[in-house]
């Protein structure tokens, strides 16, 4: 008996390439690491008779099975032929389910390659397109010193360029965006989405738990494909942080200042200050204040600087320099409430010493509604605080550029210094003396001149005549005025000193008058601007200030007395009665103006000033006033 057995088996996979794991899902079916066996046996006895009918069974099923057609049983054709078409099928599905599963990883891995291969999708879903523009454009040509400068029509026209930058700024973004997405490779434009998604998350809800799983691993890689190209992507993140300071600080309640260093313009015809950044720092919006640049805020009669931080896309298109200059410069108002010597001082000399006296003499001013008469009253303390001529900004038609411009000036309080905001801590002590230098007049430790040369005459005429005491009166002009003058200059006489009568003007030559005030050992007036002259009082002179009616102690002290004392100064007041005052004679004793000031301050400070600042007069009773007059002669003397 002979015995052939037909087999069809598929090779274990450990004979060929090892599929990877992940298919193992797609030809489970398939069962391709099991041997499948199935065999077709036939059995057949040599002499025995067979039917022609199985030897054509046999013949056919071994003819495409061997070349022995004698070697086949009829009986076992049948199943052997199902068995093997069954193998076949499986086979067959298998390899379909292997390619099958081969196509979607290779989607899969495409898609993940497309997403984590650059930084340069993740940057850019993180920037705007002004920003990429601003890094890769160079800086705006710098103009030289010896460049013909453009009429005010070239800069009124670039300034209207620069805000048609602004204004057409935001429909660019857009436009930029979604080219951008066009261009994007089919299949990643989610997978991007979702990476700005999640770098969204990190940046604007930091601290916020992820917590799906696919989501944590999405933003480590993000997080590790950012840091695998090094210092670019420093770089990256450095430029895309968080937005640069502010320029301007509005936050004072006196005073509003922009400090611009850097690239800073200066557009006197506009009234403009411009700050290109540098290209690297260029942001997509700008910023704009429009702030008042003097040192009070509120002030009505101030008109508005305006300051800008241009944008990527205005500073491309911001109006060139006409002229360059290597020191900062101030821009300041000289209108206001100037012209009353106390508000010249207050608002504008001490804040301007605050603001520029640490330069040293190196800054420009750039002056919005220069006023003539105050540059010629106060020439010596402008010309001493900057070397450099003053600029009538309001007419000034070019683009002037500097390293530094500072809009505004610093104001502590009312006539005073705070040493811990200044930069050198100045204190109003400071300041006096730096205004008896300019004006050159004699340090303390000196004898005044005059007063030497008065006393060596007396002393050869007179031989032991005493020195009186000099006491300098001022009287005011219109309100708050003494209407009893030869009165009281002769009560001052008769105290013991020497008087000198002034009636101030504003066009008063501050050189002569400084060295008159320093001659004097008293300044007295009634309370008002004309005390401002304490500036120029020695250390430890006096300073008389006859307080009017109406509750004013409060304003005497903190205008004229605190400033006394911080100078060392001596302060001296004298409040006078209802019965020195005008308004006792024009309105009565009963009014309650006169007879109860507390309720009309209670109504508004408008009324206050309107009777006790405007109307009042003052009718100084000699006789009440003596004791004060001797005991301010007492500490002169001494």
């Amino acid at each position: 008996m002979i015995v052939r057995c037909y087999s069809s088996q598929l090779e274990p996979h450990g004979n060929r390439h090892p599929l990877p794991g992940f298919l193992h899902k797609y030809v489970r079916g398939a069962d391709i690491t099991r041997r499948v066996r199935r065999a077709s046996c036939t059995q057949t006895k040599e002499g025995r008779a067979g039917g022609r009918e199985g030897n054509d069974r046999r013949e056919r099923f071994d003819g495409s099975m061997t070349a022995d057609p004698s070697s086949s049983s009829s009986t076992a054709g049948a199943p052997s032929v199902k068995g093997v078409a069954r193998t076949l099928s499986q086979h067959h599905r298998a390899v379909v389910g292997f390619l099958f599963g081969f196509f979607v990883i290779l989607v899969l891995y495409t898609t993940a390659s497309g997403q984590f291969g650059t930084t340069n999708t993740i940057v850019a879903l993180r920037s705007t397109p002004a920003e990429q523009n601003a890094r890769t454009s160079p800086p705006p040509p710098a103009s030289t010193p010896t460049s013909s400068a453009p009429n005010n029509i070239s800069t009124q026209a670039a300034v209207r360029d620069m805000e048609k930058g602004k204004k057409d700024e935001a429909a660019k973004t857009t436009g930029e965006v979604r080219i951008r997405d066009k261009n994007v490779a089919p299949g990643t434009d989610m997978n991007n989405k979702t990476a700005d998604s999640v770098q969204a998350n990190r940046t604007g809800q930091s601290g916020q738990t992820v917590n799906d799983a696919s989501d944590r691993m999405e933003e480590e890689l993000i997080r590790q494909e950012l840091g695998q190209d090094g210092d670019k992507n420093e770089s990256n993140v450095k430029q895309l942080g968080a937005p640069p300071k502010p320029v301007c600080d509005l936050s004072d309640p006196r005073y509003d200042i922009c400090e611009i260093s850097g690239d800073a313009r200066a557009i006197g015809g506009n009234r403009t200050v411009l700050y290109v950044p540098p290209a690297g720092e260029r942001r997509a919006d700008g910023q704009e204040w429009a702030i008042k640049d003097q040192s009070r805020k509120y002030l009505e009669y101030i008109d508005k600087v305006t300051v800008k931080t241009l944008s990527a896309a205005q500073s491309l298109v911001a109006p060139e320099c006409t002229s360059r200059h290597a020191v900062p410069a101030v821009v300041f108002a000289m209108n206001g409430l100037t012209s009353n010597p106390w508000h010249d001082f207050s608002d504008v000399i001490v804040p301007l010493f605050i603001t520029a006296r640490a330069y040293d003499g190196e800054v420009q001013f750039l002056v919005t509604d220069l006023q003539p008469w105050f540059v010629d009253k106060y020439r010596l303390i402008l010309a001493n605080l900057s070397r450099y001529d003053i600029v009538d900004f309001n007419k000034d038609a070019g683009v002037r550029c500097h390293p530094r411009i500072v809009v505004g000036l610093r104001s502590h309080r009312d006539l005073g210094i705070d040493p811990a905001r200044t930069p050198r801590n100045y204190t109003l002590l400071d300041f006096r003396m730096y205004i008896r230098d300019i004006f050159s007049l004699p340090p303390d430790g000196l004898g005044i001149p005059y007063k030497q040369k008065q006393e060596a005459n007396r002393n050869a005429t007179a031989g032991t005549e005493k020195r009186k005491p000099r006491l300098m009166l001022i009287n005011r002009g219109r309100n708050r005025k003494f209407v009893n003058i030869p009165e009281i200059s002769a009560a001052v006489e008769a105290a013991g000193f020497e008087v000198v009568v002034v009636e101030p003007r504003r066009d008063l030559r501050l050189e002569e008058f400084s060295k008159a005030v320093d001659s004097c050992d008293v300044l007295m007036g009634a309370h008002g601007a004309g005390l401002t002259n304490f500036f120029f009082l020695r250390t430890n002179a006096t300073m008389l200030q006859v307080v009017p009616w109406g509750h004013m102690e409060h304003s005497a002290m903190i205008f004229y007395g605190v400033q006394a004392k911080e100078m060392r100064l001596r302060d001296v007041e004298y409040s006078i009665t209802a019965e020195e005052s005008t308004l006792y004679d024009k309105y009565g004793k009963d009014h309650p103006a006169v007879s109860d000031p507390e309720s009309i301050h209670k109504q508004g400070w408008q009324l206050g000033m309107k009777y006790y600042w405007l109307e009042q007069d003052i009718r100084l009773n000699v006789t009440r006033f003596a004791p004060t007059l001797h005991r301010v002669l007492r500490t002169a003397e001494e």
